[in-house]
């Protein structure tokens, strides 16, 4: 495939070249995150959780199995707003690949540039924060730079109407802010009878067992609606599960307040520590938010912490049946070290039944 010389440019203003497909466009922004994770790239670019960001790829070699049916992606598309790869592996080696990488981001319109310094890239990033930035052609100039987190990206992402899901188990509501379909496939595997809802959807009224809040891309602060809706459920003391922006939007409705970590959280490498067990745990991670551990009110209580930089990873009531954790224990991608955190959910939910 011909291809051209093409540009990252940072809001910073440095600039890093490479090369794109020629049917690509002129001119893309969206905000610059690396992900350290050695696989698992068609989960990483299907997840809602990577709306408007262009992903950097530090492991050096993308695309070498290929991309697998639907029923391996974490939605119906890719949500990433571009590409940055080292390299490009022009050939699949895998018995389940249906087409090849670049192939792939063509038909869904989502730009590529590769063979770029990633690591040096991931440098400036890890030092300077993750920023807004453009994909152009060598030629093209831009000086605007858009904040994607500033819109209301968990509305671009979240389903439009109610799904039902499961026939028979405990009643639970499930909060789409941008959900993975691998969440989707764990709750039904508890055994659950799943109302999966938009993200302003009003449940408050209406009767169920447990309630569960998804993950989802951009700042916690901008889902008002959301939280208002938390806020009132949580008052009915019903088990409550939280996962990744989950977890900043029940904290959010508690009271507390999260802030922008510098470069976030992104790969299935992430080691966080259980404080009740005095356990360690690898896990998959995305988000660009954290918790701050010291507006939390004093019912609450920190269950986990990031091991490298003591971030708060996970959060529990006291006494009533409410956490949430900010890593993704549904592992897709990633270690499953975390997957008892489905059943804690379901013992919890059928304790009060």
């Amino acid at each position: 495939m011909l291809m051209k010389n093409t540009k990252i440019t940072l809001q910073s203003g440095e600039v890093f070249h490479g090369k794109s497909p020629v049917w690509q466009k002129s001119l893309y922004q969206g905000e610059i995150v690396f992900t350290t994770g050695m696989t698992g790239y068609v989960e990483t670019l299907t997840d809602p959780s990577y709306a408007a960001q262009f992903v950097v790829f530090t492991y050096p070699l993308i695309g070498n199995y290929g991309v697998p049916s639907k029923k391996q992606w974490e939605s119906s598309k890719i949500h990433a707003a571009g590409v940055v790869i080292a390299q490009e592996a022009l050939f699949a080696c895998h018995a389940e690949s249906l087409s090849l990488f670049r192939e792939w981001l063509r038909t869904q319109d989502i730009p590529l540039i590769t063979g770029v310094d990633t690591r040096t890239l991931t440098l400036k990033i890890r030092s300077r924060g993750v920023i807004p930035a453009t994909l152009s052609d060598e030629h093209i100039f831009s000086s605007e730079f858009i904040d994607p987190n500033a819109s209301d990206l968990v509305r671009k992402v979240s389903i439009n109407t109610p799904v039902y899901l499961g026939e028979q188990g405990p009643r639970i509501i499930a909060v789409d802010c941008g959900m993975k379909e691998s969440i989707t496939r764990h709750l039904l595997q508890s055994g659950f009878a799943i109302k999966r809802v938009p993200f302003d959807y009003d449940y408050t009224e209406e009767e169920f067992d447990g309630l569960f809040i998804s993950n989802g891309p951009g700042d916690p602060a901008n889902c008002i609606v959301t939280i208002a809706h938390l806020q009132k459920a949580l008052q009915r003391k019903k088990p409550v599960f939280g996962i990744c922006l989950g977890a900043q939007l029940m904290a959010l409705a508690i009271g507390a307040t999260t802030y922008k970590l510098v470069f976030g959280h992104r790969a299935q490498n992430q080691p966080v520590f259980h404080k009740p067990t005095g356990k360690c745990f690898l896990t998959s991670q995305n988000h660009g938010y954290a918790i701050d551990d010291r507006s939390l009110p004093k019912d609450w209580e920190v269950t986990f912490r990031h091991l490298n930089d003591n971030s708060v990873q996970g959060i529990s009531h006291l006494h009533d049946p409410f956490f949430a954790v900010q890593f993704h224990p549904e592992a897709k991608p990633g270690p499953q070290d975390t997957a008892w955190l489905f059943t804690h959910f379901k013992n919890l939910v059928e304790s009060l039944l």
